[in-house]
């Protein structure tokens, strides 16, 4: 925990917006490759819909191509996600690569809002394939890439508390021992985001 707690602190002289973007390119990558073990096993008749277990539901909305919140499959969901977040890395005007280049002024919310998308993916597999995860001996690999995950979003505070209710468990686990492992409330104010829809039956759920 220490190590990793300390490895996603900002180092010294180095650039915040910098620092960010780089580890938002490294988690979204390793995001990728973890999903792409379960792909086969999460289909459109094995999770009709984005869910964390029965409690909450997401809808899909990036505020350009779609704009009103739609319900989708899980796995159209993360192609949808993915699909949106590559682009945003590969925009030079949100992340921008030429040294010439400035971040913008809204680029730590655009993080956030990465940040939240990519939790919700984590959130799917803990709580619809982690069986499939253990029978692929995967289990170690997940909760790590989830704990270094989870410090870099709580040093930063890049995830509000309400996102992170799916998996408050587990996160309680994996950061215990450490007191700074708290989560400021931010104000979620992007206008691409379809929040959190909690499923009919647990409406208290959000």
């Amino acid at each position: 925990s220490g190590n990793m707690r300390a490895a996603v602190v900002l180092p010294p002289g180095e650039d915040l917006n910098e620092w960010l973007a780089v580890n938002t390119v490294d988690f979204f990558n390793e995001i990728s490759l973890l999903y792409g073990t379960i792909t086969e096993f999460c289909t459109a008749t094995s999770c009709p819909v984005m869910s964390a277990g029965p409690k909450f539901e997401y809808l899909w909305a990036d505020g350009t191509n779609i704009r009103t919140p739609i319900k989708v499959s899980a796995p159209d969901y993360v192609d949808y996600l993915m699909t949106w977040v590559e682009g945003q890395l590969n925009c030079e005007e949100v992340f921008p690569t030429q040294v010439d280049m400035s971040f913008p002024r809204n680029f730590v919310q655009s993080v956030k809002v990465i940040f939240k998308r990519l939790f919700r993916v984590y959130a799917h597999i803990y709580f619809n394939h982690f069986e499939k995860i253990q029978s692929l001996g995967a289990e170690a690999h997940l909760n790590t890439c989830f704990k270094h995950f989870i410090f870099f979003v709580l040093e930063f505070d890049l995830v509000e508390r309400r996102e992170l209710t799916p998996l408050n468990e587990l996160i309680q686990n994996l950061t215990e021992g450490d007191d700074t492992a708290e989560v400021a409330v931010v104000d979620d104010s992007d206008e691409e985001e379809a929040a959190a829809a909690p499923a009919p039956a647990a409406a208290e759920g959000e």
